[in-house]
């Protein structure tokens, strides 16, 4: 059969994992597309050095691949958000496919991309955007297509649980960790985006619409990030039963959809507990199959570049078939008609457990202000944890609440931290089982 011409635009890590993978396995490739996929022309800026081009067609413009009329799918590695939209935008029109692994692009701009595409009749395919190797969209999207989805809940950073485990592991601080990271290559030199919760919101997002049927919604995603976990939290955590991960959770309730990113205690049996170093891991709640989970390589090169290069495989297959009948882009089919109108739940109407330590003067009374300021709120106490002290010495206090809402909390604490004997903020964090039909 024809083959189906590819021009990669970006040969950093995943550009030149994806080249590379596309290469060396070509045979395979070609025997499970049913045809020849060839690399026509690659757009870049630089060129990883495991990545030797010699003799394709290069270009450092990548429009120039972008409307080359020889290429059939465009794939987008560059990141980011203004130039990949308008590249990827450039493509579609021109009639091209695209395959990206940008969940930046797609959570903040895919409802235009998706529109935009299903007029042109042609695919868009993302896979790689969420979990690296982890055909977790594929699963989501097709693989688990009888059930109503419960939730979804994921380890999506690998830079966030290689800190959390080794604070684990080795009681060190978050700064200390954080600086490995950096220098392993773990982490970026500004690790705003994955400490903060900004990356695995990008992500969640994606599943989140896959999963409901609803619009992408990033702007709705509610973010928090583990730079105020200390060790002692991470002790803390371990000595109540619980290990520290930084998730993504997405919920459906009666209420609409809960969409979340922050530090959460999770029982130390769970399977997502005991995901360690930079692996990635998605569990998912489907009514039919009850719980699934997920795990593997969340980014690299060739774990990446598995991804890509599936997405590329599918495009492959499904190039001549008519676009009504194709995969829809986000399970659901329709761009507008069919799409849900759950509503994303504001964070404060989610109902959750608590972690609280606080520092607190060591003197009577105070104990017992902070507990019926909880029960004003209507807040119950399930565990309390106070260390011994002098008269007059600051000293942690630590609290393990049953399921209350997070607006109840927000003035629990707000009121807690204008106590007088109170040292500090309050360190709050989520807790949930993730136990089967939660």
């Amino acid at each position: 059969m024809k083959p189906v011409r590819v021009g990669i635009c970006g040969l950093g890590t995943v550009g030149g994992g994806t080249f590379n993978v596309l290469t060396r396995n070509a045979d395979d490739i070609a025997r499970r597309a049913g045809r020849p996929i060839v690399i026509e022309q690659v757009g870049h800026r630089s060129i990883h050095p495991d990545c030797d081009i010699t003799g394709i067609n290069a270009t450092t413009d990548v429009f120039e691949v972008a409307t080359n009329p020889n290429v059939d799918v465009l794939v987008e590695l560059i990141g980011g958000y203004d130039m990949a939209r308008e590249l990827v935008l450039t493509a579609i029109e021109h009639g091209k496919h695209v395959v990206t692994a940008n969940k930046a692009l797609i959570a903040v701009h895919g409802n235009e991309i998706f529109k935009a595409a299903h007029e042109k009749g042609v695919i868009v395919a993302f896979e790689a955007a969420v979990a690296g190797g982890i055909p977790v969209i594929k699963s989501l999207r097709e693989g688990l297509g009888a059930n109503r989805i419960e939730w979804v809940a994921g380890i999506i950073n690998g830079t966030g649980n290689y800190i959390l485990t080794h604070m684990r592991d080795e009681g060190r601080a978050f700064e200390d960790v954080l600086a490995e990271a950096q220098a392993l290559g773990y982490a970026e030199s500004d690790p705003t985006f994955d400490v903060e919760g900004i990356d695995a919101a990008h992500k969640l997002t994606i599943l989140a619409s896959i999963a409901y049927g609803v619009p992408l919604q990033f702007e709705k995603a509610f973010t928090e990030g583990i730079s105020r976990i200390t060790a002692e939290d991470v002790e803390q955590a371990d000595n109540l039963g619980y290990i520290i991960k930084h998730l993504g959770i997405s919920k459906r309730t009666d209420q609409g959809l809960e969409l979340r990113v922050h530090p959460t205690l999770i029982p130390k049996e769970r399977l997502l507990a005991n995901v360690h170093g930079v692996k990635n891991a998605i569990a998912i709640m489907g009514d039919a199959v009850g719980p699934t989970l997920y795990y593997g390589a969340g980014a690299g090169a060739e774990p990446t570049a598995s991804a890509v290069v599936a997405d590329i495989l599918d495009v492959a297959r499904d190039i001549a078939t008519d676009h009504h009948y194709r995969v829809p882009y986000l399970a659901f089919s329709g761009i507008d008609e069919d799409v849900s109108q759950l509503p994303i739940m504001p964070m404060e109407e989610i109902t959750t457990a608590y972690y609280l330590r606080l520092l607190a003067v060591d003197r009577p009374g105070v104990l017992a202000r902070v507990a019926t300021i909880l029960s004003e709120q209507g807040i119950s106490i399930e565990a309390l944890i106070q260390k011994e002290a002098t008269e007059g010495e600051l000293v942690p206090i630590i609290l393990m609440t049953h399921r209350t809402k997070e607006r109840q909390m927000n003035e629990a604490i707000r009121e807690i931290e204008a106590m007088a004997d109170i040292a500090g903020p309050v360190t709050r964090i989520r807790v949930e089982s993730l136990g089967e039909g939660e």
